[in-house]
């Protein structure tokens, strides 16, 4: 397998800044999921990587050797399409079968590849199928078959299962990290679905209009969100964000939300954790997950007495509405927790999941408990 590494790329078409001066390392053997909105540079990145987009400046090395110069059949690296790209005229062997014999492997080596590599897939009993009787799952795991045959340095996929349904799509997760640990391969994966990159990835690139915003772990991007736009792009539901005004008084520290009588009551350090961060008191935005609003049937002191209003119950459990002023402040509860919209309830926001971030510049503060 492989190193495969991006420095200070760039990509145009015509005026469009496709991709921003790019740079990162996919270590060898890692799994890196590429995450965004559409039209975010994600997959121009993933065909550049490939071969199949030429960039405008900066280094692609695979391995260490500079590849950017080179056609894509000369760089080892196979690529997953979403639309399949299966031969509809050959059989499931004969299209797994087909890279291999285009770098003219013999007959017998062919026959075993084929045949191991399609078991670990569980598509043995299809080889004889020809695509038009297979389903999209079927049809899916045949075209990462054909890339895996030939043992490349890296694979890379390009929303491999967007089209599957959900249930399907859960499958397939599961499978593509299996075949991943398996092979020991460099894996290479765009989406724009943050529970197949939480779920797939060893670390995400989250994307925006061809930058690069965040490189981590699931974890670190999904707790320690590097600015607003990937507090809101990543987790479902989106991150809470409401304009915050700090109030001092009496030795109390408290978070005014959206100009309203709301205030959450918020550690005395505060202040002066904001004040080192060099940031105006009146520019700063507050956002924090629906897990991190705690919600009371009863009065608590610290909890303010808000308004329920619409619940979205999800089985495990509910995201309930609560109303503040002219907006809500979401909050995810046990299962039935809150009975109906309208009733009244006491939340809190709990200071250790809550972030502050600049306004103007959207860029994390950095300032936790």
């Amino acid at each position: 397998m492989a190193e495969i590494e991006l420095r200070n790329v760039d990509k145009h078409f015509g005026p469009v800044h496709v991709i921003r001066d790019v740079g990162l390392t996919v270590k060898d053997k890692e799994f890196v999921v590429f995450l965004g909105p559409s039209g975010c540079g994600k997959t121009t990145t993933l065909r550049a990587i490939a071969g199949l987009e030429d960039i405008d400046s900066g280094d692609i090395l695979i391995d260490g050797k500079p590849v950017q110069t080179l056609r894509a059949a000369e760089r080892d690296v196979a690529f997953v399409f979403q639309n399949y790209a299966l031969y509809p005229h050959l059989t499931v062997y004969e299209n797994m079968a087909f890279p291999l014999r285009a770098v003219r492997m013999n007959r017998a080596e062919i026959d075993t590849t084929v045949r191991s590599v399609a078991g670990s897939l569980g598509i043995n009993h299809l080889l004889k199928r020809r695509p038009s009787a297979l389903s999209g799952g079927d049809m899916q795991r045949v075209a990462i078959g054909r890339s895996l045959v030939r043992r490349p340095k890296g694979i890379l996929l390009d929303e491999p299962i967007g089209s599957l349904d959900a249930k399907l799509r859960e499958t397939m997760r599961v499978e593509l990290k299996r075949l991943h640990v398996e092979n020991g391969s460099t894996s290479v994966y765009v989406t724009h679905d943050q529970v197949e990159a939480m779920a797939l990835a060893d670390r995400i690139v989250v994307m925006h209009e061809g930058i690069l915003q965040q490189l981590g772990t699931p974890a670190d991007v999904y707790e320690y969100p590097a600015n607003m736009f990937v507090a809101q792009f990543v987790g479902s539901p989106v991150m809470n964000m409401k304009t915050a005004d700090i109030r001092e008084a009496a030795g109390r520290v408290q978070v005014g939300l959206d100009g309203t009588a709301v205030a959450f009551d918020f550690p005395a350090e505060l202040a002066g954790k904001l004040s080192a961060a060099n940031v105006q008191k009146d520019k700063l935005m507050l956002g924090v997950r629906p897990e991190g609003v705690l919600i009371s049937r009863d009065a608590k002191d610290g909890y303010v007495q808000l308004v329920a209003g619409i619940i979205e119950p999800l089985g495990s459990h509910d995201i309930v509405d609560l109303k503040v002023g002219d907006g809500i402040l979401r909050a995810r509860t046990k299962s039935a927790f809150v009975s109906a919209s309208g009733q009244k309830v006491w939340a809190r926001i709990d200071p250790g999941q809550a972030h502050f971030f600049d306004v103007t510049s959207g860029i994390s503060l950095g300032v936790r408990f």
